[in-house]
């Protein structure tokens, strides 16, 4: 180490003749993202031979020895803050969090404290390796504000490289529970719908199929009726924004309590989300599952329904 800086020393081997650079040094230096490393690289942080390397498509011959200075990450602008957090799992490149309804997962406008990413640079401190050089979370996937339940976050450059490769391929295992107005007359089916930003209302996602959407995919199953709501299953195939609350809402059963897409549900429900005073979307990331980017093991979590879910879905059940 020299002033916070970590120095590397990196040996190419003879298998590695050909590749890219940025390629061979990936898996010579697995701690590191590709793409960490390619910034490195242009930036001149790679030496051979007192000559700085910039060019991230050199091709090795193999036998190269190379040092790699990777500087301290910089602190993250956000303020660190102790909130309590329900953690379901945890290692060294990552861990499961199970967030309550009424947490904001990310700083933005109006909520620039007290979110979720506050707590973790208080519960991770000194645990970053700093993603794209910033020591800082990685948030690789949402869930909205009044939604409750789980949540994968990385530590590293590599788990977080790792987990959004599985998201953009689909692959991660992610179920919710909904309850919903009215029942639906199909016991499951499946919304294939485009995604956008409502051209009438830019707080609002909206359905389009003027090419401006993208692709958004939900497999539903009802698991529960009651007399004038139902208990859906959601499995995503896609995670756009909003996508449950705006594809059931689509089929003419919104969430319930859900104050942007909702419509007026029967008299009866009304008076009993007033009575139990439930204001947020009835909506649960029951189900978690991924292959952990770094040991490849597979990996599955399950989150209880929350107390007000819970007396919302027996209340309804009288």
């Amino acid at each position: 180490m020299t002033g916070g800086s970590q120095i590397i020393e990196v040996a190419l081997r003879p298998n590695h003749a050909g590749w890219r650079l940025d390629r061979a040094l990936a898996d010579a230096v697995p701690t590191l993202s590709r793409e960490r490393l390619k910034s490195l690289v242009r930036a001149g942080a790679l030496q051979r031979g007192g000559s700085a390397l910039r060019d991230p498509a050199f091709k090795v011959q193999g036998t190269e020895e190379l040092l790699l200075l990777v500087p301290e990450p910089a602190p993250a602008h956000n303020a660190a803050q102790d909130i309590p957090l329900a953690i379901v799992h945890e290692d060294e490149h990552l861990l499961v969090v199970d967030k309550p309804a009424g947490l904001v997962v990310h700083p933005a406008a109006g909520n620039l404290d007290g979110t979720l990413v506050n707590a973790l640079l208080h519960h991770c401190r000194g645990q970053l390796s700093g993603i794209g050089g910033v020591a800082r979370p990685g948030i690789v996937h949402r869930i909205d504000k009044d939604t409750s339940g789980l949540l994968a976050v990385a530590k590293t450059d590599r788990a977080h490289e790792g987990l959004a490769k599985q998201f953009a391929a689909h692959s991660i295992d992610r179920r919710y529970l909904a309850a919903v107005s009215g029942v639906p007359a199909l016991v499951a089916g499946t919304v294939d719908a485009p995604l956008a930003r409502s051209s009438s209302d830019r707080k609002k996602m909206a359905i389009v199929a003027d090419g401006r959407g993208k692709r958004a995919v939900t497999h539903w199953r009802k698991l529960k009726a009651w007399r004038d709501a139902a208990l859906v299953e959601c499995r995503l195939e896609t995670g756009r924004t909003h996508q449950v609350r705006v594809h059931l809402a689509s089929l003419g059963h919104p969430l319930l309590g859900d104050p942007v897409y909702g419509r007026s549900p029967p008299k009866r429900v009304q008076e009993l989300l007033r009575s139990l005073n439930f204001h947020r979307q009835a909506l649960h990331a029951a189900a978690l599952g991924f292959i952990h980017p770094v040991s490849s093991k597979e990996l599955s979590f399950e989150s209880p329904i929350p107390a007000d879910m819970q007396e919302l879905f027996k209340a309804l059940g009288v």
